[in-house]
């Protein structure tokens, strides 16, 4: 079994930043990717950033440039990084544990219970 904690959400302006966390305990994290969706009400959950347990890195089209995933396997988190944030960056963010890094989310096994983030314009 494997518990993910996400911490960092809140309100900001946009143009602002924010940097997520996910805390993951209960398997050997280095080996695994790590994943990064969304959902804004109303709408499907949507593939954000992942990284692989080497550091390779996949990002959605529309966050390229802006944000950053990275982690920390001593600590066991992975961090998601968000500088440039729009009004359409609102949605609550979930972190998930897969065996390699990819942008489908029914590739996950585990997720975190989600952290709000809004952007206000």
């Amino acid at each position: 079994q494997v518990q993910l904690v996400e911490s960092g959400g809140g309100l900001v302006q946009a143009g602002g930043s924010l940097r997520l966390s996910c805390a993951a305990s209960g398997r050997t994290f280095s080996r695994y990717a790590m994943g990064w969706f969304r959902q804004a009400p109303g709408k499907e959950r949507e593939f954000v950033a992942a990284v692989n347990g080497s550091g390779g890195r996949i990002y959605a089209d529309s966050v390229k440039g802006r944000f950053t995933v990275s982690r920390d396997n001593a600590k066991n988190t992975v961090y998601l990084q968000m500088n440039s944030l729009k009004p359409e960056d609102t949605a609550v963010y979930y972190c998930a544990v897969d065996q390699v890094a990819t942008m489908r989310s029914d590739e996950y096994d585990y997720w975190g219970q989600g952290t709000q983030v809004t952007v206000s314009s």
